[in-house]
């Protein structure tokens, strides 16, 4: 769960920016440029991305070819792949809502804020961030609820064991499948409080 929430800061981290960008800063030809290239890597398949990377974190992979000259090295297979690869992964679905939520602000609000006398960071922490909050969250519940329910990604990059890895080890390997529903309760319950919080900030009316 920590990483999963590690995960889903980092997206948001990363995607506002991007996201804000893409919303009021870009031209319109610019904007669709950037739309497409988040939604490409959406249609390849998840395995394939995945075994990408596997082979870009690899000892002879591209990764470590590109930080050699700076005298730094690929971080292997470990927790800090795990955390690349789910960032890759996950990153358009933080980065789609936000941009919705942006385009949905009223420009008379950030006029009014002007006029008021509001400079540009004022306006943005005051009026938009708040207003951009929900659509935040919105795109939390996807990178939180996808990397708290994954189990390929760390058993392909790493050696971590993730609650997915535990029911897939005890449905197919152990047979154990009470263990393996008294587990899989766990990211159940987790969602429903995430849920709920979720829900209190308006993500539902952002999605």
């Amino acid at each position: 769960m920590g990483l999963a929430a590690l995960v889903t800061l980092t997206c948001a981290a990363i995607g506002f920016p991007v996201a804000y960008f893409i919303a009021r800063i870009a031209s319109r030809r610019t904007r669709g440029l950037l739309v497409v290239a988040i939604l490409l890597p959406l249609w390849a398949s998840y395995l394939v991305k995945v075994f990408a990377w596997r082979t870009i974190l690899q000892e002879k992979g591209v990764l470590n070819w590109l930080l050699a000259p700076l005298g730094l090295e690929s971080p292997g297979y470990g927790d800090v792949a795990v955390w690349l690869v789910f960032t890759y992964l996950w990153l358009p679905y933080m980065i789609l809502p936000i941009v919705a939520g942006l385009e949905r602000i009223p420009p008379s609000l950030l006029e009014a804020s002007a006029d008021l006398g509001g400079r540009a960071g004022v306006t943005f922490r005051r009026v938009i961030l708040p207003l951009a909050l929900p659509s935040v969250a919105a795109g939390s519940i996807f990178t939180f609820s996808l990397t708290l329910g994954d189990y390929i990604a760390p058993t392909l990059v790493s050696s971590t064991q993730f609650l997915g890895n535990v029911v897939q080890r005890e449905v197919g390997v152990s047979g154990n499948l009470p263990l393996a529903a008294a587990v899989a309760t766990i990211p159940i319950v987790v969602m429903i409080g995430y849920l709920l919080i979720a829900r209190r900030m308006g993500a539902f009316e952002a999605l």
